[in-house]
Protein backbone atom coordinates (compact mmCIF):
# COMPACT_ATOMS: atom_id res chain seq x y z
CA UNK A 1 0.00 0.00 0.00
CA UNK A 2 1.40 3.40 -1.01
CA UNK A 3 -0.50 6.63 -0.45
CA UNK A 4 0.04 9.62 -2.71
CA UNK A 5 1.46 7.97 -5.85
CA UNK A 6 0.62 10.70 -8.37
CA UNK A 7 4.07 12.31 -8.49
CA UNK A 8 7.29 13.07 -6.66
CA UNK A 9 8.31 10.74 -3.87
CA UNK A 10 5.14 8.64 -4.12
CA UNK A 11 5.66 7.89 -7.80
CA UNK A 12 9.32 7.07 -7.18
CA UNK A 13 8.29 4.70 -4.39
CA UNK A 14 5.72 2.92 -6.54
CA UNK A 15 8.36 2.30 -9.20
CA UNK A 16 11.01 1.19 -6.69
CA UNK A 17 8.74 -1.18 -4.76
CA UNK A 18 7.40 -2.69 -7.98
CA UNK A 19 10.92 -3.35 -9.27
CA UNK A 20 11.49 -5.45 -6.16
CA UNK A 21 8.42 -7.57 -6.90
CA UNK A 22 5.73 -5.84 -4.86
CA UNK A 23 2.16 -5.62 -6.04
CA UNK A 24 1.57 -1.89 -5.70
CA UNK A 25 -1.82 -0.71 -4.52
CA UNK A 26 -1.90 3.08 -4.47
CA UNK A 27 -4.14 6.07 -4.09
CA UNK A 28 -4.14 9.79 -4.70
CA UNK A 29 -6.57 12.68 -5.07
CA UNK A 30 -5.07 13.36 -8.52
CA UNK A 31 -6.37 10.22 -10.18
CA UNK A 32 -5.09 11.03 -13.69
CA UNK A 33 -1.51 11.42 -12.51
CA UNK A 34 -1.84 8.35 -10.28
CA UNK A 35 -2.99 6.39 -13.32
CA UNK A 36 0.14 7.58 -15.14
CA UNK A 37 2.22 6.16 -12.27
CA UNK A 38 0.43 2.83 -12.57
CA UNK A 39 1.13 2.83 -16.32
CA UNK A 40 4.82 3.55 -15.65
CA UNK A 41 4.99 0.64 -13.20
CA UNK A 42 3.43 -1.70 -15.74
CA UNK A 43 5.67 -0.41 -18.51
CA UNK A 44 8.75 -1.49 -16.54
CA UNK A 45 7.24 -4.96 -16.06
CA UNK A 46 5.90 -4.39 -12.56
CA UNK A 47 2.50 -5.12 -11.05
CA UNK A 48 0.15 -2.38 -9.90
CA UNK A 49 -3.56 -2.30 -9.27
CA UNK A 50 -5.57 0.53 -10.77
CA UNK A 51 -5.14 3.58 -8.56
CA UNK A 52 -7.97 4.68 -6.33
CA UNK A 53 -9.06 8.23 -5.58
CA UNK A 54 -9.14 8.32 -1.79
CA UNK A 55 -9.45 11.36 0.44
CA UNK A 56 -7.17 10.32 3.29
CA UNK A 57 -8.73 12.90 5.62
CA UNK A 58 -12.11 11.14 5.25
CA UNK A 59 -12.42 8.33 7.80
CA UNK A 60 -15.21 6.55 5.93
CA UNK A 61 -13.33 6.66 2.62
CA UNK A 62 -10.14 5.24 4.14
CA UNK A 63 -12.08 2.51 5.95
CA UNK A 64 -13.87 1.52 2.75
CA UNK A 65 -10.56 1.33 0.88
CA UNK A 66 -9.07 -0.92 3.55
CA UNK A 67 -12.11 -3.18 3.46
CA UNK A 68 -11.76 -3.54 -0.32
CA UNK A 69 -8.07 -4.41 0.00
CA UNK A 70 -8.84 -6.90 2.75
CA UNK A 71 -11.47 -8.61 0.64
CA UNK A 72 -9.09 -8.84 -2.31
CA UNK A 73 -5.86 -9.84 -0.57
CA UNK A 74 -6.58 -10.86 3.02
CA UNK A 75 -3.49 -9.12 4.37
CA UNK A 76 -1.06 -6.25 3.71
CA UNK A 77 2.72 -6.67 3.77
CA UNK A 78 3.77 -3.02 3.62
CA UNK A 79 2.11 0.33 4.18
CA UNK A 80 4.08 3.35 2.98
CA UNK A 81 2.17 6.38 4.27
CA UNK A 82 3.70 8.87 1.88
CA UNK A 83 0.84 11.27 1.13
CA UNK A 84 0.85 14.73 2.73
CA UNK A 85 0.28 18.39 1.93
CA UNK A 86 1.35 21.48 3.85
CA UNK A 87 0.90 25.22 4.18
CA UNK A 88 3.87 27.24 5.39
CA UNK A 89 3.56 30.27 7.67
CA UNK A 90 5.32 31.71 10.71
CA UNK A 91 3.49 31.81 14.03
CA UNK A 92 2.35 35.42 13.69
CA UNK A 93 0.74 34.78 10.31
CA UNK A 94 -0.78 31.33 10.52
CA UNK A 95 -4.53 31.17 11.02
CA UNK A 96 -6.15 28.60 13.26
CA UNK A 97 -7.92 27.24 10.17
CA UNK A 98 -4.57 26.66 8.42
CA UNK A 99 -3.14 25.10 11.59
CA UNK A 100 -6.01 22.61 11.61
CA UNK A 101 -5.67 22.08 7.85
CA UNK A 102 -2.03 21.10 8.29
CA UNK A 103 -2.86 18.54 10.96
CA UNK A 104 -5.57 17.02 8.76
CA UNK A 105 -3.25 16.80 5.77
CA UNK A 106 -0.03 15.72 7.52
CA UNK A 107 -1.16 13.79 10.61
CA UNK A 108 -4.70 12.55 9.91
CA UNK A 109 -3.56 11.28 6.49
CA UNK A 110 -1.08 9.09 8.35
CA UNK A 111 -3.23 8.05 11.30
CA UNK A 112 -6.33 7.02 9.35
CA UNK A 113 -4.57 4.62 6.91
CA UNK A 114 -2.41 3.16 9.69
CA UNK A 115 -5.43 2.45 11.85
CA UNK A 116 -7.50 1.11 8.94
CA UNK A 117 -4.79 -1.24 7.65
CA UNK A 118 -3.44 -2.28 11.05
CA UNK A 119 -5.47 -5.54 11.22
CA UNK A 120 -4.40 -6.46 7.68
CA UNK A 121 -0.76 -5.78 8.53
CA UNK A 122 -1.09 -7.94 11.64
CA UNK A 123 -2.65 -10.70 9.52
CA UNK A 124 0.52 -10.87 7.42
CA UNK A 125 2.52 -12.14 10.38
CA UNK A 126 5.60 -10.12 9.38
CA UNK A 127 4.88 -6.68 7.96
CA UNK A 128 6.19 -3.14 7.87
CA UNK A 129 4.95 0.42 8.01
CA UNK A 130 7.07 3.31 6.78
CA UNK A 131 5.99 6.83 7.67
CA UNK A 132 7.34 10.07 6.22
CA UNK A 133 8.62 12.68 8.62
CA UNK A 134 10.90 15.57 7.70
CA UNK A 135 13.94 17.47 8.84
CA UNK A 136 11.28 19.98 9.92
CA UNK A 137 10.23 17.50 12.58
CA UNK A 138 13.62 17.57 14.30
CA UNK A 139 15.06 21.04 13.57
CA UNK A 140 13.90 24.62 13.38
CA UNK A 141 14.45 27.01 10.49
CA UNK A 142 15.32 30.70 10.39
CA UNK A 143 14.58 30.98 6.67
CA UNK A 144 11.21 29.26 6.41
CA UNK A 145 8.28 30.04 8.71
CA UNK A 146 6.69 26.65 9.22
CA UNK A 147 5.35 26.22 12.75
CA UNK A 148 2.44 23.95 11.82
CA UNK A 149 4.60 21.86 9.48
CA UNK A 150 7.20 21.44 12.22
CA UNK A 151 4.50 20.38 14.68
CA UNK A 152 2.92 17.88 12.30
CA UNK A 153 6.16 16.25 11.20
CA UNK A 154 7.35 16.09 14.79
CA UNK A 155 4.10 14.27 15.49
CA UNK A 156 4.81 11.75 12.74
CA UNK A 157 8.27 11.03 14.15
CA UNK A 158 6.75 10.51 17.62
CA UNK A 159 3.98 8.32 16.18
CA UNK A 160 6.65 6.11 14.63
CA UNK A 161 8.07 5.22 18.03
CA UNK A 162 4.72 4.51 19.67
CA UNK A 163 3.46 2.48 16.73
CA UNK A 164 6.69 0.48 16.80
CA UNK A 165 6.04 -0.31 20.45
CA UNK A 166 2.44 -1.32 19.82
CA UNK A 167 3.20 -3.27 16.65
CA UNK A 168 6.15 -5.34 17.83
CA UNK A 169 4.15 -8.22 19.30
CA UNK A 170 1.95 -8.28 16.21
CA UNK A 171 4.93 -8.64 13.88
CA UNK A 172 4.57 -5.08 12.55
CA UNK A 173 7.77 -3.07 12.26
CA UNK A 174 7.30 0.71 12.04
CA UNK A 175 9.98 3.11 10.85
CA UNK A 176 10.19 6.61 9.42
CA UNK A 177 12.13 8.38 6.68
CA UNK A 178 12.69 12.10 7.21
CA UNK A 179 13.64 13.83 3.97
CA UNK A 180 15.38 17.15 3.75
CA UNK A 181 15.10 19.22 0.60
CA UNK A 182 14.01 16.95 -2.25
CA UNK A 183 13.44 18.18 -5.80
CA UNK A 184 9.80 17.48 -6.67
CA UNK A 185 7.11 19.40 -8.55
CA UNK A 186 5.84 20.68 -5.20
CA UNK A 187 9.18 22.01 -3.94
CA UNK A 188 10.08 23.51 -7.30
CA UNK A 189 6.85 25.51 -7.16
CA UNK A 190 7.46 26.73 -3.61
CA UNK A 191 10.65 26.33 -1.56
CA UNK A 192 12.97 26.11 -4.58
CA UNK A 193 11.22 28.85 -6.56
CA UNK A 194 13.30 31.84 -7.62
CA UNK A 195 11.72 34.20 -5.08
CA UNK A 196 12.09 31.94 -2.01
CA UNK A 197 14.99 32.35 0.45
CA UNK A 198 15.37 28.55 0.58
CA UNK A 199 16.32 28.37 -3.11
CA UNK A 200 20.07 28.45 -2.25
CA UNK A 201 19.83 25.70 0.34
CA UNK A 202 22.19 23.42 -1.59
CA UNK A 203 25.00 25.73 -0.47
CA UNK A 204 24.30 24.71 3.14
CA UNK A 205 23.89 20.95 2.62
CA UNK A 206 27.11 19.01 3.32
CA UNK A 207 26.70 16.87 0.20
CA UNK A 208 26.21 20.07 -1.79
CA UNK A 209 23.02 19.24 -3.67
CA UNK A 210 19.26 18.79 -3.51
CA UNK A 211 18.02 15.23 -3.08
CA UNK A 212 16.04 13.19 -5.61
CA UNK A 213 12.73 11.40 -4.93
CA UNK A 214 14.34 8.08 -5.78
CA UNK A 215 16.83 8.52 -2.93
CA UNK A 216 13.99 8.76 -0.42
CA UNK A 217 12.15 5.84 -2.03
CA UNK A 218 15.24 3.64 -1.79
CA UNK A 219 15.47 4.29 1.95
CA UNK A 220 11.79 3.50 2.42
CA UNK A 221 12.26 0.32 0.40
CA UNK A 222 15.12 -0.76 2.66
CA UNK A 223 13.15 -0.13 5.85
CA UNK A 224 10.19 -2.10 4.46
CA UNK A 225 12.36 -5.04 3.41
CA UNK A 226 13.65 -8.11 5.24
CA UNK A 227 17.11 -6.55 5.11
CA UNK A 228 15.81 -4.25 7.88
CA UNK A 229 14.21 -7.08 9.87
CA UNK A 230 15.80 -5.97 13.16
CA UNK A 231 14.96 -2.28 12.78
CA UNK A 232 11.84 -0.73 14.26
CA UNK A 233 11.12 2.67 15.76
CA UNK A 234 13.89 4.33 13.75
CA UNK A 235 13.82 7.73 12.06
CA UNK A 236 16.20 7.77 9.10
CA UNK A 237 17.32 11.24 8.04
CA UNK A 238 17.56 11.50 4.24
CA UNK A 239 18.92 15.00 3.87
CA UNK A 240 22.50 15.02 2.62
CA UNK A 241 23.72 15.74 6.15
CA UNK A 242 21.70 18.96 6.48
CA UNK A 243 20.29 18.22 9.94
CA UNK A 244 23.67 17.07 11.24
CA UNK A 245 25.40 20.43 10.95
CA UNK A 246 24.93 24.11 11.74
CA UNK A 247 23.43 26.43 10.62
CA UNK A 248 21.02 23.73 9.39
Amino acid sequence: MITGIASGQGRAAALSFAREGATVVGCDLDLDSAAATVAAVRAQGGTAEDARRVDLTDEAAVTAWAEEVGAAYGHVDVLYANAAATRFAPVEDISYADWQWNFRHEVDVVFLPVRAFWPLLAAAGRSAIVLVGSTAGVTGSTTNGRLAHTATKGSVVAMTRQLAAEGARKGIRVNCVSPGMIRTPATEADLLAEHHPMRTIANHIPLGRIGAPEEVANCALFLASEEASYITGANLMVDGGWSAVLPG
